[in-house]
């Protein structure tokens, strides 16, 4: 081959592989379009489902790490007279290596403690208070890890030793609650005859005292001091394995061997959480030692939160569907208008010869050059979000291979047929196809099929995600869209008959072509309608919870704020409401287990416990008003006022089943008989889940000089309390109270005085369980549903602008103006758009009402059901982008047609004709 040949194959090779990117230049707008939209796809698939497991972990960690310690920790327990179970410590890593897979892997902390109760142990000292007084219930525990979160103040830690009174440490508080310093003598009494000495060795400071190895330790820190006559003192001392064995062999008195595990919250995740619930479940199931139990609610913790992880993930599955289905729309739009723009293109090619198969490579050459990189792009984008990602993303390859194919596969089902003529886009048959009928009606069926389905079985994700069932809201928009693209011709043909008949041709032209449907203006507003109605369907899923929680607040903190404690005096509320930002206080008394009786005579028949609650009804009325609350207070306890009867009460059905028209209820002692006046689900202030409570009217209640109902609570009204000052106030009301009960000072009240606010009780609501899914559900539906609607209002806008541009050119010939242009851009499209998004809109807010109980939305609103809540001004919100949306098209499109030349658009037209 000579030399000349070889250089014009070589010219002929490069022109061949550089037609592909000449082709992509000259049609960057549609290929850059297609590849932007599918680099977005890319992200959502990518990106939504590492976003979920990594909100999902870190709802997991922060659930366990506020778990008590009891329901948090598993431990092994068991009881010996003697050291029998042998070296105790000795065994914390053999156990510990035995825990079914894969706790051992889990294991953060670890302690071992020989313990004897409280309740089995006093104890007695040769000066005051030890040596007389109120009894002296003193624990004795040796635990692992004591020394090493503790500094010594005073002495040194105990070292117990055979012959030897045994050897204790106590804290600074307990050494000052009971007069102990180092060289005390102390014995100790329990189930035996004979006491066993104890010399008390140093005196002991935690570094921390929130440290989880005093979590069993609490009275070791901070006893107990009895505020009424008869209580005792409760103490626990530190002291060392041979201490522990000495005092409990010489009481005759079972030490209590445990070993508690701490699993680290660092190593939990969701893929692993299910093992971690049945290898405890399993731990329970098992006996360790002879007569061992083992003491733990993690495993009920992991289930529970995994049922509301199924509910959100079932959620969140249901709005990636409508999302990932309005961008696959968007990018079968895109294809549709690339190739619809190079029809007169490809009709060349194929009058020349050109085969399907070589239109559709030609087309692939170009779209392999772009969208497997966009989609890659994409991918890459979508992996840096925090979270665990996908082996393989098939989700990905999926979305690759369909954006290449999208266009070669269109451009050959439209080339099957080889035309120059271009048909009337805004021509509308008499009678729709057979084939169309019934695609249109097995949608229709299919649609209502899936609703029902989905209301029996449910959303159930722990077997995987069924499509089928996670597409049935967009399966019920499409439907809808369908049905409204059907039924929108009627009412604007109407429309165009009248208008034919009044002046000026705008309104009738508007809506002719509008009425016609134009076939390029259906697969934008169908898009249109999916994503509205998920964006609309986040919204009220997301007001939804927010208005269950607000009542779930409004139940547990009735008012601005709850101010607790143990006893206050009469006159606290007064002072109380001299602290600068108190509006408004209502003096409030509760208990649990309190005695209801047939009567107040000392023969009366017991009818079980209840919670009581004694409010002074037009005060407390008044304080939620004040406070914006809404909670009913029944009339029947705002009215109620003294006599010499029965007072009126509200009472929970399981009350009123057992005490029919009255009996009395047992208020700090003394008993008050009330009548049946209301009977309801909850009140107020006793929060969700009380089954039995008695709630009676403070200002009906016969009053007693030296025996007056003491408050224990208050109900305040106000913004910006100066919390400092209250709590001040309060406990120095309550250690007055307390001084007064045991006739002596007191340095602290039993129970210190605790504001609990209405806003930071609704923000933990919002912290618990898997609520950061569930709010990324809400922004992804919300913010995503919106935008991808905006783009559909886009393409339903400029799909068509050829065809509008020819149609205002002409109209231009006879007179038409710029401004009369613009008109008739508005009456072709508010139509079809406002139809579309107020049909995605109501599709949106049935959602929510269709599936019921099926989104398992209870699981996030505690003890009140989640009724659908609509709020107005966020569906509206989303309507309103649209319409703003569809201003920016209408702006797009009006400057299009400024640019456009007279003359070419009607060549093209004549052209096209």
């Amino acid at each position: 081959m000579s030399a000349a040949m070889r250089d014009g194959n070589d010219r002929r090779s490069r022109r061949r592989s550089a037609g592909p990117v000449r082709r992509v230049r000259a049609f960057a707008a549609q290929a850059g379009l297609l590849a932007a939209l599918s680099l977005v796809a890319a992200v959502l698939l990518t990106a939504g489902p590492q976003l979920t497991t990594e909100y999902a972990d870190r709802g997991l960690r922060n659930e366990v790490a506020a778990l008590p310690h009891l329901i948090r920790d598993v431990t092994v327990s068991t009881q010996q007279l003697t050291g029998g179970v042998g070296a105790a410590p000795a065994q914390l890593d053999r156990l510990a290596a035995a825990l079914p897979a894969p706790l051992p892997g889990l294991v953060d902390k670890r302690w071992q403690a020989s313990t004897i109760d409280p309740d089995s142990f006093t104890a007695r000292g040769d000066a005051p208070p030890m040596n007389g007084g109120a009894v002296k219930q003193v624990g004795v525990t040796a635990q692992t890890g004591v020394t090493d979160a503790a500094d010594l103040r005073a002495g040194a830690w105990p070292r117990s030793t055979d012959g030897q009174p045994a050897q204790v440490a106590v804290s600074e508080r307990v050494a000052e609650v009971l007069a102990l310093s180092p060289g005390d003598r102390l014995r100790f009494s329990g189930r035996g005859p004979r006491p066993a000495e104890a010399v008390v060795s140093g005196v002991f400071a935690p570094h921390r005292s929130t440290d989880p190895v005093w979590d069993d330790l609490r009275y070791a820190l901070d006893p107990f001091v009895p505020a009424d006559d008869g209580e005792p003192y409760i103490a626990v001392v530190v002291t060392d394995p041979a201490g522990a064995a000495a005092l409990s062999v010489g009481t005759a008195t079972p030490l209590t061997f445990s070993w508690r595990y701490r699993l680290d919250p660092d190593r939990l995740d969701t893929s692993n959480l299910g093992a971690v619930t049945t290898a405890v479940a399993e731990t329970r199931r098992t006996r360790w030692l002879p007569g061992s139990v083992v003491q733990t609610g993690l495993d009920t913790a992991g289930v529970r939160f995994a049922e509301q992880l199924a509910a959100v993930r079932a959620l969140v599955a249901v709005v990636q569907a409508g999302l990932v289905a309005s961008l696959l729309g968007l990018i079968l739009l895109a294809a549709a208008l690339t190739v619809q723009r190079r029809r007169e293109e490809l009709a060349l090619l194929r009058s020349r010869g050109a085969s399907l198969g070589a239109v559709g490579r030609r087309l692939a050459a170009e779209a392999m050059l772009v969208q497997p990189v966009a989609v890659a792009v994409g991918w890459l984008v979508g992996t840096r979000a925090p979270g665990r990602a996908a082996q393989v993303p098939w989700p990905v390859l999926a979305l690759g291979v369909l954006a290449t194919a999208v266009v070669p596969v269109l451009a050959m089902l439209g080339q099957r047929r080889v035309t120059f003529v271009a048909r009337r886009q805004d021509l509308t048959r008499a009678r729709p196809s057979a084939r169309r009928l019934t695609a249109e009606a097995a949608v229709l069926a299919t649609a209502v099929a899936g609703v029902l389905l989905l209301r029996r079985r449910g959303l159930d994700t722990d077997a995987g995600v069924d499509v089928f069932l996670v597409s049935v809201p967009v399966l019920l928009a499409v439907a809808v869209a369908l049905v409204a693209l059907r039924l929108l011709p009627w009412p604007l043909r109407l429309v165009d008959r009248f208008a034919a008949r009044a002046r000026g041709a705008l309104v009738f032209l508007g809506a002719a072509r509008a009425g016609r449907g134009a076939p390029v203006t259906v697969g934008p507003l169908a898009v249109l309608i999916v994503a509205v109605s998920t964006g609309v369907f986040s919204a009220v899923v997301a007001t939804t919870v927010d208005s269950a929680r607000d009542r779930a607040a409004d139940l547990a903190v009735p008012a601005d704020a709850w101010l607790t404690g143990y006893a206050y005096t009469p006159d606290a509320g007064d002072r109380l409401a001299g602290v600068d930002g108190v509006d408004a206080v209502a003096r409030v008394w509760t208990e649990a287990n309190r005695r209801l009786l047939s009567g107040t005579t000392a023969d009366a028949e017991t009818l079980g416990q209840a919670r009581v609650l004694v409010v002074d009804g037009p005060a407390f009325a008044e304080v939620a008003r004040r406070s914006g609350v809404e909670v009913d207070v029944p009339a029947v306890l705002r009215d109620a006022g003294r006599s010499d009867g029965p007072v009126p009460a509200v009472v929970s059905p399981a009350v009123a089943a057992d005490v029919d028209a009255g009996a009395a209820a047992d208020v700090q002692g003394r008993l008050y008989a009330f009548t049946v006046a209301q009977v309801a689900e909850t009140f107020p202030g006793l929060g969700t889940g009380v089954e039995r409570f008695v709630v009676l009217p403070w200002q009906a209640l016969p009053e007693y000089a030296q025996t007056p109902v003491i408050p224990n609570r208050f109900l305040l009204a106000g913004d910006d309390v100066a919390e400092a000052e209250l709590l001040t106030v309060a406990d120095e009301t309550q250690r007055q109270r307390q001084a007064a009960v045991l006739g002596r000072p007191v340095a602290q009240p039993e129970i210190p005085a605790a504001l609990n606010t209405w806003s930071a009780y609704r923000e933990g609501l919002e912290r618990s369980g898997a609520n950061g899914v569930l709010a990324l559900a809400f922004v992804l539906g919300g913010a995503g549903g919106t935008a991808l609607a905006v783009l559909a209002v886009g393409f339903a806008a400029v799909a068509d602008v050829r065809g509008r541009g020819r149609v205002l050119s002409r109209l231009r010939t006879m007179g038409l103006s710029v401004r009369q242009g613009r008109r008739l851009l508005v009456y072709e499209l508010v139509p079809l758009v406002g139809v579309a998004a107020l049909a995605g809109g109501a599709v949106g807010v049935a959602l929510p009402w269709l599936l019921g109980q099926t989104l398992g939305l209870d699981s996030f609103t505690p003890g009140v059901a989640a009724r659908a809540h609509l709020d107005p001004l966020v569906v509206g919100g989303v309507l309103a982008l649209v319409v703003v949306g569809l201003l920016a098209g209408l702006a797009v499109e009006n400057l299009a047609n400024r640019r456009m030349r007279l003359g070419e658009v009607l060549r093209v037209g004549e052209e096209n004709a």
